[in-house]
């Protein structure tokens, strides 16, 4: 359940650093540059996506044996 948890939790955080990169696209300007909050969304849908193979190899969650 914590391991769920982690995912639901790091997905939210991509899609915050996401809604914080979308002013900066559309006006143009800022202190901030747009790279570093799609970097951190890039960096943390690897790290989800590197957890998810883990646990897919460790047996802590297991995929859906028919999916249809």
């Amino acid at each position: 359940m914590l391991l769920k948890g982690i995912l639901v939790c790091l997905l939210i955080f991509i899609i915050y650093n996401l809604f914080r990169a979308l002013p900066i696209l559309v006006k143009g300007k800022s202190d901030v540059p747009m790279s570093r909050y799609l970097g951190r969304r890039v960096l943390f849908s690897v790290i989800v996506f590197v957890i998810l193979l883990i646990a897919l190899a460790t047996g802590a969650i297991e995929p859906n044996p028919r999916p249809y």
